[in-house]
């Protein structure tokens, strides 16, 4: 056996996100529409995605009970370098009818960002953001620590809060 990894990804480590989910099937056509590539693994009740940009091993894992997201993460995101990148990821999810909640020039977590919110299947939520002002006061995560916006129409979270800026749904 050899002591160097089997996989080849860019730089010296990625982020590995192992996910429950309740339909792998399904789940899979959403993270294909997120990631923007398709799976380099399938196998019954599993799925695994590894992109090399954003360089990430996501695993999807169906399971049999309720899948409850809330009850450990407050959301995902994937960061980009451009406003088109993530205007590029709205078209995606456009064209596949799911729903989207965009945000421009919101203060979040102390930066200007540009975004767009995704809910899959389960619940988990996404969000594809640029960072337009790299320090920037932020009153509202101050107060509330929440910078989702209100994604119950998208099957998610009840967010008391949306940021500075009105969400719009598209």
């Amino acid at each position: 056996m050899t002591s160097q990894s089997a996989v080849e990804f860019p730089g010296s480590f990625r982020i590995h996100v192992a996910l429950n989910v309740s339909d792998v099937n399904a789940s899979t056509q959403f993270y294909r529409l997120l990631l923007n590539t398709d799976p380099s693994k399938e196998r019954p009740r599993y799925a695994k995605f590894e992109p090399e940009d954003p360089s990430v091993n996501l695993s999807l894992n169906q399971i049999d009970t309720p899948v409850s997201p809330q009850a450990g993460s407050a959301h995902f995101g994937i960061q980009v370098k451009t406003v088109a990148a993530v205007h590029e990821a709205i078209e995606r999810f456009r064209k596949a009818g799911i729903a989207t909640i965009t945000e421009e020039a919101t203060t979040c977590c102390y930066a200007v960002q540009d975004k767009v919110w995704v809910v899959d299947p389960d619940g988990h939520k996404w969000e594809v953001f640029v960072v337009l002002e790299a320090d920037a006061k932020d009153q509202l995560y101050e107060e509330s620590g929440c910078c989702s916006p209100q994604l119950v129409s998208l099957g998610g979270c009840d967010a008391s809060s949306a940021g500075n800026t009105p969400a719009q749904q598209i």
